[in-house]
């Protein structure tokens, strides 16, 4: 009979494996979310298909997202004519503050609310700011970002997924 510290230790092998699996797994479809933005407006995931689209979980009090914004600023004005889109999700945080933070700041790009929760929830249960997903003009999901991404990486990502044909 197995002692329960080894049931408990493979299981835990197990359960790691299949989650980084999850997460690993190239090319699985972005899920199908509703955004909803400052403006009141909202659209839905596959109304940017045909776009490499960065998706970046991120909130005014975190100090690594405001610190990345002026990269993703800068790569949403270096892409953005060859069919490229920047959505910044505001998780936790209150639409006064990130209405604010994108008037001040002169955000190019896409911004929405996630008040609620359910955007962060469909992508995976993002919990760490910033989280950064790149998906390809098909709505394949390319790569996920847990912090500030390697920047370089990220272009050489986009840069592969803008040359894709549609």
């Amino acid at each position: 009979m197995r002692s329960p510290a080894k049931l408990i230790a493979a299981f835990a092998v197990v359960a790691i494996g299949a989650f980084a699996a999850f997460l690993l797994t190239p090319q699985r479809s972005a899920p199908e979310a509703r955004f909803s933005l400052l403006s009141g407006k909202s659209f839905v995931t596959s109304e940017l298909r045909g776009k490499v689209t960065v998706v970046n979980f991120w909130a005014t009090w975190c100090p690594d997202c405001v610190k990345e914004m002026p990269k993703m600023i800068e790569a949403h004005r270096k892409y953005s004519a060859r069919g490229y889109e920047t959505v910044a999700v505001a998780v936790r945080d209150r639409p006064e503050r990130v209405a604010e933070f994108a008037r001040k700041r002169a955000l190019p790009f896409t911004v929405a609310l996630d008040a609620g929760g359910d955007v962060s929830r469909l992508f995976g249960n993002v919990r760490i700011t910033p989280t950064t997903f790149i998906i390809d003009k098909k709505g394949r999901m390319l790569r996920r970002f847990v912090g500030e991404p390697e920047w370089s990486e990220f272009d050489r990502i986009v840069e592969k997924a803008l040359a894709e044909p549609a």
